[in-house]
This record gives C-alpha cells, sequence and structure tokens, in this order.
C-alpha cells in the first residue's frame, strides 16, 4: 500500500512539473507529453472511430487543444484525465461531423422478459468479456461493429471502462457525469452488446 501511494505521489510530482513547463513553452515538455501520453490516447481515438486515420486526425486536433488550453488546466484531475476528456469530445466531434446514424433503437438492443422474470429470447450461457474477445482477431472486428451500434452515451462508457479499462470514477469524470450514471449506462451497455454478439456465445437453456 505504501509503495503504491508513494508511485501515485511521484507520478502526481512528475505531472506537475510537466504542467509547468508546459506552460513556460518548454518544446521538449511537449515531446515529453506526447511519449508519456500518445500511445494511449491513439487507442482510445481508435477505439471510438474504428478508423486509424480519423484516430491519428482526432489525436492532432486533441494535441492542439491541449496546448493551447493548458493555462487553463485546474490540476483539479489529473493531466491523463484531462488529455482522455479532450481526445473523447474530439472523437465525439468526429463521430457527430460524419453524420452516420448507424444507432439502433436502444430497447430494440435490450434482452426481453415475460412476467415471470425468464427472458424470452434464448439466453447465453456464458459471456466473454469484452476484453477477452478482443484479444481474438477473428471476433475483433465483429465485436467493433456491434458496439458502432450502440447509441452514443452507451457506447463511450463501455469502451472508456471494459476497452480502456478506466475506473468508474476516472469515467465519470472524463465525462462529466456522476459515477451512478456511469454504472447505469455500463450495465445496459454491456447487456445490450451481449444481446447484439449473442451469434457468437454458447446458447444456454431457458428459465
Amino acid at each position: 500500500m505504501l509503495e503504491k501511494e508513494n508511485q501515485e505521489f511521484q507520478r502526481s510530482q512528475d505531472e506537475r512539473m510537466l504542467v509547468a513547463k508546459l506552460r513556460d513553452g518548454n518544446n521538449a515538455a511537449y515531446e515529453e507529453l506526447i511519449r508519456a501520453y500518445g500511445p494511449r490516447l491513439l487507442i482510445l481515438a481508435q477505439n471510438m472511430l474504428n478508423d486509424q486515420d480519423s484516430a491519428k486526425d482526432c489525436l492532432q486536433e486533441a494535441y492542439i487543444q491541449a496546448f493551447k488550453n493548458i493555462d487553463k488546466f485546474e490540476e483539479r484531475s489529473t493531466l491523463s484525465t484531462w488529455l482522455y476528456r479532450i481526445t473523447v469530445n474530439c472523437a465525439l466531434m468526429h463521430l457527430r461531423s460524419q453524420k452516420q446514424k448507424n444507432e439502433t433503437s436502444f430497447d430494440a438492443l435490450m434482452p426481453k422478459f415475460d412476467g415471470d422474470g425468464c427472458r424470452i429470447e434464448p439466453l447465453w450461457a456464458e459471456f466473454q468479456s469484452v476484453e477477452t474477445m478482443m484479444e481474438s482477431a477473428e471476433t475483433k472486428k465483429v465485436v467493433y461493429k456491434a458496439i458502432q451500434q450502440l447509441p452514443e452515451d452507451y457506447r463511450i462508457v463501455l469502451i472508456l471502462r471494459d476497452i480502456e479499462e478506466l475506473s468508474t470514477n476516472d469515467a465519470a469524470e472524463i465525462l462529466e457525469v456522476s459515477k451512478a450514471v456511469v454504472k447505469t449506462r455500463l450495465h445496459r451497455a454491456r447487456s445490450a452488446l451481449k444481446k447484439l454478439l449473442e451469434p457468437l456465445l454458447k446458447e444456454g437453456q431457458s428459465c
């Protein structure tokens, strides 16, 4: 526990030093930020946009916004959380500019239950985690396609929590919503994704 606290303290100190250098216009600090956070931010953009070229464009825009607004960073959150928020917002702007309305009605994605609480459609016996399914090149494309069908608010929460593996608290900070909202959206997003991915899953017995 003490070692973890020391690591977090050191990380916090390192971030403060980096922010101070960025505010002074230190060119080496800009390069340091890109090296330290660039790979993770690019993966985030790719997961949201599902297109490498668009993700690179998004990340460049995120860098520009971060560099322009570094003086507005109030350090109430970590630098990484702030950068995630900027990247998420840039990705959302890209998605909205494409005007591709391929989202299915969320109610249509949710499992249906009868009056006794039994699921009307066939049940899945076992559901692999999103992270596990994404490890397989064979299923990765199918999972991405299914995730893109989720409504925006639910899709983003699923990506941040289950693919980026961020904490509920970090996801809430990035999206500027409460932890309760993150938990509710994540539960519903997982349920909808399970239904979309059922062709890949083993069917279980009805209740």
